[in-house]
């Protein structure tokens, strides 16, 4: 009797060894989706705003949001204290700076990883129309606004290429937001605003009395900025815009902004 009650004891042991070696391997986990948040100053339109709707819009937005579909991202969107937006960016509130930005050598001395330029664009100033200002010269003793933390700035600064021109004028004041910028000047605390191109032709396109000055005050160009050390997530959102440019999604978004499409580098 003990030899078969250990014979069914040691067939018992066996089967459970059997059925462990049996057992399936659990199907690895999928692998989460990557989730790419765009950093963008909200009040800097054509590029980069909120529309009527309450909704993140403008050309970057919609070129960033095409390259994440075609990447398979989950698109979001940050907005950025322009001035702190370096800072931001390497604090991980986004992945990036994508926003009408001036590509500076500064930023590439500070390790950034930049994208291939992919705007052209110039300092301009912004005037009421009945100003009887044809010129920055006709500015001379006149307060000027500048958006801080833009090449605009950097250009007027005591050390920068347009700082003889600024040391013509009585004040330069410093907003934290275009939109601030233009306000100061619809009140008459400013006589001119200091800003970028489209974004000058833009605000007058929508916005009657007022004028962009025809002079050009500094060459400059844009670019997206990200970590030090992402060169591969550069390198995927420029292969993604790349392939937006090929099969002309692209070209279709720029058509939806008429004022920046001619300075445009990817449209033929």
């Amino acid at each position: 009797m003990k030899k078969i009650i250990c014979l069914a004891l040691a067939m018992m042991m066996l089967l459970a060894l059997c059925a462990c070696g049996e057992k399936k391997e659990e199907a690895p986990a999928a692998p989460e989706a990557v989730t790419f948040t765009m950093g963008i100053d909200a009040e800097y339109p054509p590029f980069s705003y909120i529309d009527d709707n309450g909704e993140y819009a403008g050309f970057d937005v919609e070129v960033c949001r095409a390259a994440c579909e075609k990447l398979g991202w989950n698109f979001e969107v940050f907005a950025v204290n322009w001035d702190e937006k370096l800072v931001q960016l390497d604090a991980d509130e986004c992945d990036c700076v994508w926003s009408g930005m001036t590509i500076l050598d500064s930023m590439k001395e500070a390790g950034y990883v930049l994208s291939a330029p992919y705007y052209d664009s110039t300092q301009v100033m912004l005037v009421k129309s009945d100003s009887g200002f044809a010129s920055s010269a006709d500015l001379a003793g006149k307060d000027v606004a500048v958006q801080l933390g833009t090449s605009g700035e950097a250009l007027l600064a005591d050390d920068g290429d347009l700082a003889d021109l600024a040391a013509t004028f009585n004040n330069v004041i410093t907003c934290d937001s275009f939109l601030k910028c233009f306000t100061e000047l619809d009140g008459g605390a400013v006589d001119a605003v200091f800003v970028d191109m489209p974004v000058a032709t833009a605000y007058a396109a929508e916005n009657e009395g007022f004028t962009v000055l025809n002079e050009n005050l500094g060459a400059e160009q844009y670019g997206i900025a990200f970590r030090s050390g992402d060169s591969e997530m550069c390198a995927a959102i420029e292969g993604a815009v790349a392939e937006l440019v090929k099969d002309g999604t692209y070209a279709k978004i720029a058509e939806n902004y008429p004022d920046i499409i001619n300075n445009l580098l990817f449209i033929n």
